[in-house]
């Protein structure tokens, strides 16, 4: 592969991991806040709000941090696994209410 067909891997890959992974990783945030605000008593459509305003910064923080992080392989490891963990910590808190 030419260093140019590599570049273009590099940043397809930063641009995926940004998307998906920073998708992936807002969506266990959010999903476990609402869990734990729910939790601590705070009415579920207030939480509901709170974690979808939240998580919009969320995005657009983990988002910038693909595009300006080292390792492209710690981003992938950050958003996919850091949104793995979130979203089973997230259907933990939401059954034990249930």
């Amino acid at each position: 592969m030419t260093a140019s067909t590599l570049s273009r891997v590099h940043l397809a890959s930063r641009i995926a991991a940004g998307m998906l992974g920073g998708y992936a990783f807002t969506w266990g945030f959010i999903a476990l806040l609402i869990g734990l605000l729910f939790a601590a008593k705070m009415e579920f459509h207030d939480a509901e709000a709170l974690g979808y305003i939240l998580g919009f910064i969320v995005f657009l923080g983990v988002f910038l941090w693909a595009f300006s992080a080292r390792s492209l392989a710690r981003v992938w490891l950050v958003l996919a696994g850091g949104g793995a963990l979130m979203s089973g910590a997230a259907w933990l808190v939401q059954r034990a209410l249930v």
